[in-house]
């Protein structure tokens, strides 16, 4: 367990934000360098929100997997996909996380002085936090990672959605995710339902759309919901937990003008440092390759700590560049009603491609893959994008 530190909040570390980035970086120093004094800085009550994370198996390198293991509430050895032309079962194990399992953990792991919750960090700069109430917390080295800030350099679109945890009168019949269910009624912009069987009577549910607006109707949506589970026969005895979200789907823009916006320090982690898939705007494996980059560098200083993660934001922007171009076909070549088939056509492919898709490690041979057989999307409207956003 990391030392006591002094009580004049001198910290080696301080953590601006206690999300699921910030909190797996935490852990990570706990685990391998005990001896760095942490101050991990959260405004609401909880680490984490209220949230279910979810990633691939092969998101997520085996000699890592150490990190998140513990957290894991439900895990599943495949999944299926359900699009209008098909359904696809397929072989690539799936974990989801619950953030009480985050808030568990790091208060098993971290003294109590570490863990700072209702403290909002209103300011951060090299080696200090201000905090919203006028208090002051002072560091070797600070971290950011209070979200994705301000987003007017870049352009995105928007994946919203709202999630219900039921539980069932009879089983459900599932045995594993249902990732993307898009046979549902096409509705602003790409639709989709999203399940989770977390036993055989207790069955998440989410309505999601990939929108050209952030606006969420979850009175709308929770009737989606139930909509949802009456067609399969479902009969909803409670409402366990729900959860609403909305993640910036990015597709272009200006990263050095992002960058510079939200100045502050240059360490930057989670969505801070736009450390997202652009696609699925899943952050636990960058997140995690994050938080083990932290706990091995030999000496946590802010002149070290700036430029490696400024450089790692760089590199990943640079990497997603073909990711964005399928954000863009989505977004901005096809009808909204239409969206739903680039994802089709893309989970038509072969299941390694798909692993290395998620886990952004696709290969050049994997980008042509992509975008052979039938196009999504009119090649009038591809061409003008390509050349744009290539």
């Amino acid at each position: 367990m990391p030392q006591i530190a002094s009580p004049q909040n001198q910290y080696d570390l301080a953590i601006a934000g206690g999300g699921l980035a910030g909190g797996l970086v935490a852990l990570a120093l706990a685990e391998l360098r005990p001896e760095v004094n942490i101050a991990l800085i959260e405004a609401e009550t909880q680490f984490g929100g209220n949230h279910i994370w979810s990633f691939f198996e092969s998101d997520v390198a085996p000699e890592h997997q150490w990190l998140v293991e513990p957290l894991i509430s439900r895990q599943w050895d495949s999944y299926d996909v359900h699009f209008p032309k098909y359904s696809r079962s397929l072989n690539n194990g799936y974990r989801s996380i619950e953030s009480e399992n985050l808030d568990r953990r790091l208060r098993d792991k971290l003294p109590a002085i570490a863990l700072k919750t209702g403290q909002k960090a209103e300011r951060v700069s090299p080696g200090l936090v201000k905090l919203d109430d006028g208090g002051e917390i002072s560091a070797t080295a600070v971290l950011d990672v209070r979200g994705g800030g301000d987003l007017s350099a870049l352009e995105f679109g928007w994946q919203k959605f709202h999630g219900q945890m039921l539980r069932l009168k009879e089983p459900h019949g599932l045995d594993r995710p249902v990732i993307m269910d898009a046979t549902v009624e096409q509705i602003d912009g790409y639709r989709f339902v999203y399940c989770l069987p977390f036993s055989d009577r207790e069955i998440f549910v989410e309505d999601t759309y990939y929108s050209d607006d952030n606006a969420l109707d979850i009175a709308t949506a929770q009737k989606r919901i139930a909509e949802y589970a009456a067609v399969r026969g479902w009969e909803i005895v409670e409402i366990i937990r729900e959860e609403s979200g909305q993640l910036p789907v990015i597709y272009g823009g200006d990263f050095p003008a992002f960058w510079e916006k939200n100045a502050g320090v240059d360490a930057r982690a989670g969505a801070r440092a736009a450390l997202i898939q652009p696609i699925t705007s899943y952050s636990l494996p960058m997140a995690v390759k994050t938080a083990i980059m932290i706990a091995e560098m030999p000496s946590i200083t802010q002149q070290t700590l700036d430029k490696i993660l400024r450089d790692l934001a760089i590199a990943h922007w640079k990497n997603g560049k073909f990711y964005r171009l399928l954000c863009a076909f989505m977004f901005l070549g096809a009808e909204p009603e239409k969206r739903y088939k680039t994802l089709e056509h893309t989970y038509a492919k072969n299941e390694k491609l798909l692993a290395r898709f998620y886990a952004g490690k696709s290969t050049r041979w994997d980008h042509v893959n992509l975008l052979t057989g039938r196009p999504p999307i009119a090649v009038s409207r591809a061409i003008p994008l390509l050349l744009k956003y290539k």
